[in-house]
């Protein structure tokens, strides 16, 4: 018999089934509660509400388990490539060797963007955020692909959509640097795979050169792949919640970059340099800010630790701690006063008992900041990086919301606001 919970309200008795998930995950379908009472449930910013059924990624806060699509991020992080992992998100299954490069040269195929983008980066003011740059055309790319707003597209239209977002992501990305910096901007190059390509156009001048390191270039594959996916957070609901007025893909994913643009969402990591930065302007004491850290009526909080939802350690801390100093060292800026700053900052919240009982951890986030730091990425551009990384995720959570043939987000709400009131003329208001 299929288990369910009972609600009792005014003397009568509703079933509520449980629904079971894979990893035995329990929730109430709730889905028929106001046709049989009239009422709706209030949970302020979802936080106990399932909006969907989800195939793509489990995430486990309290035992630190993140696997996409069943398999371990240890794993993926360390054997994958980002578009092998890509290809997993977004299709369930890791490719073929004849899938894999099928997929990376269709990508290769459509890095390059159309000319008249170039006209639309002169059209910003010079002191625009990149992240309002990237959302605008991302957006903008319906305007060049309109049949890509169709609520019914193809099965081979769907696809080259998302082939095109996923090659020219990378090349609108680095052209926002490039344009922020007023730096001539560098056209992709197909002889090299996805990482080093990007790297290529943020960094090489036509004048000289541009050496691609394998360290870097390693570590930036491992930072995307730690930020592909991660359940059903702000921006990916955004994209969901979006996606299900069957607006496009191109239109979803636009909604999603703002919503990872919010300083609550996908800041963190530019916070922690600043963070890193203010410290070491106020002298590199950080036995001050760590005593400032644990005083209640200081309003100050060391940034990059902790996670709301990984309540022990977060798994892709460790991994991309590895990938941090490996990056340092190559770039040979292991004696860096960040890093010193950042270590000790390490060193008390994993041996302080005040931030090991609060779980106040290192995150992906303390890591991440340091690594892009060290790369020569403005703190601006953080986002645009997790945006990047990002990336497959939505693309997958926007294509099983489609598939799935899900209904329109619609929200409850319970007012709060006047009784009916009758209106006043303007000459008798107060």
């Amino acid at each position: 018999m299929a288990e369910s919970a009972e609600l009792i309200l005014d003397g009568k008795s509703i079933s509520l089934p449980v629904i079971e998930g894979t990893e035995h995950e329990k929730a109430f379908d709730i889905g028929k509660l106001r046709d049989q009472t009239g009422y709706v449930t209030l949970d302020s910013g979802y936080k106990n509400t399932g909006a969907t059924k989800s195939a793509i990624t489990f995430l486990d806060g309290e035992e630190g388990i993140l696997r996409y699509r069943g398999y371990p991020i240890e794993q993926l992080a360390e054997k994958s490539s980002f578009l092998e992992v890509a290809y997993l998100l977004i299709y369930g299954a890791l490719p073929t060797e004849a899938e894999l490069k099928n997929f990376n040269g269709q990508i290769t195929k459509h890095t390059l963007v159309h000319e008249d983008m170039r006209k639309i980066f002169d059209g910003f003011p010079s002191a625009t955020h990149p992240m309002a740059i990237l959302s605008s055309l991302i957006c903008a790319l319906t305007g060049f692909y309109p049949q890509s707003v169709s609520p019914d597209l193809s099965h081979e239209e769907m696809e080259l959509n998302i082939i095109r977002l996923l090659a020219k992501m990378p090349t609108i990305a680095a052209w926002t640097y490039k344009n922020n910096m007023g730096h001539p901007l560098n056209y992709p190059s197909n002889d090299l795979d996805y990482c080093a390509n990007f790297l290529n156009m943020m960094f090489s001048f036509p004048t000289e050169k541009y050496e691609i390191n394998p360290v870097v270039v390693s570590a930036l594959n491992k930072l995307l792949i730690l930020h592909a996916d991660h359940e059903q957070n702000c921006s990916t609901s955004t994209v969901r919640l979006v996606g299900s007025a069957n607006a496009s893909l191109y239109g979803s994913v636009s909604a999603g970059i703002n919503a990872l643009w919010g300083p609550l969402h996908g800041g963190a990591n530019q916070e922690v340099v600043e963070m890193l930065e203010s410290i070491h302007a106020d002298g590199g004491d950080t036995s001050k800010w760590i005593a400032k850290a644990k005083d209640k009526n200081d309003s100050f909080r060391l940034m990059g630790f902790g996670h709301r939802v990984y309540k022990n350690f977060d798994p892709r801390a460790t991994i991309i701690k590895k990938a941090a100093d490996e990056v340092l060292q190559a770039l040979g800026l292991q004696d860096s006063p960040l890093l010193k700053i950042a270590q000790e900052l390490e060193q008390a919240a994993l041996t302080d008992q005040y931030f090991i009982e609060r779980k106040l951890y290192p995150n992906v986030d303390f890591y991440s900041g340091i690594i892009y730091k060290a790369l020569g990425i403005p703190t601006e551009m953080f986002t645009v990086m997790f945006a990047l990384g990002r990336l497959p995720g939505w693309i997958a959570q926007w294509k099983e919301m489609r598939e799935n043939k899900e209904p329109i987000g619609r929200p409850r709400q319970i007012y709060t606001g006047e009784l009916e009131r009758n209106y006043v003329p303007m000459t008798e208001r107060a």
